[in-house]
């Protein structure tokens, strides 16, 4: 079938999710004990709200929304499955929801140097990287 769906993520999703984030070949977590259970599932409702996007029934990537401070907390693809348009459709829902709560930007941060990068930038963020910064921000005005 091949189509792509798009939902608000459930605590049932978390184990796919963490797959997926520790599958990542860039940006890749240096301790996989500092991001917990307990985050994801904060993050669902209590802090922001999630997305996962499904093919065939499987997770192939997911996001998160900080509501908060207006942030994307976590946007990863299946390494399987880049370059279908997944991260996209995440994006959209992720800024769409924090525009909707009334924030005037939304803000992420990622490695510099990495396809992610390059990603944002080609979706219209504003870039800044300070001298010493070992993330780069980005930063999207709502339209």
């Amino acid at each position: 079938m091949n189509k792509l769906s798009y939902r608000i993520a459930v605590e049932n999703d978390i184990p796919a999710m963490s797959a997926i984030r520790l599958a990542v070949q860039e940006n890749r977590v240096r301790d996989p004990a500092r991001i917990t259970r307990q985050m994801y599932i904060d993050y669902l409702e209590p802090l922001g709200r999630g997305w996962v996007c499904e093919r065939d029934g499987a997770i192939a990537g997911f996001a998160y929304a900080d509501r908060h401070n207006g942030s994307v907390w976590a946007l990863f693809v299946d390494p399987a499955q880049e370059g279908q348009g997944i991260g996209k459709g995440l994006l959209a829902l992720v800024t769409g929801y924090l525009f909707q709560l009334g924030h005037a930007r939304v803000v992420l941060g990622t490695g510099p140097g990495t396809r992610a990068e390059r990603f944002y930038a080609a979706q219209g963020w504003e870039r800044s990287l300070a001298a010493g910064d070992d993330e780069v921000t980005f930063v999207l005005a709502r339209p």
